[in-house]
């Protein structure tokens, strides 16, 4: 069972400059797993869970973001582990019409 699940929102300029990839290329260099997507309103919705430690790292980098990216704001929350999840994938968002 992973130490730790969070679900967090990531503002600012943080779609189509290489977010998700970047995230999901963090996440499993950290043994990560869960799910980064873009949302409608322009955030980037994450779930991950495993070591605490890794976790915490990862929530730093979203902070960050690749080097095109301006994070202005990171709200996450503990939350209940998802046991189903095997990998750190790109979630296609079905809402967003493009």
């Amino acid at each position: 069972m992973p130490d730790k699940t969070i679900h967090a929102f990531v503002s600012g300029a943080v779609q189509r400059i290489g977010y998700r990839q970047g995230c999901r290329q963090t996440a499993r260099s950290l043994d990560l797993v869960g799910w980064v997507r873009n949302l409608a309103d322009g955030r980037v919705e994450v779930l991950a869970q495993g070591e605490a430690d890794s976790i915490d790292h990862l929530v730093t980098w979203l902070w960050a973001g690749p080097s095109h990216a301006i994070v202005t704001g990171v709200e996450s929350d503990v939350v209940a582990a998802d046991r189903t999840l095997e990998d750190f994938f790109i979630h296609s968002n079905p809402s967003k019409s493009h």
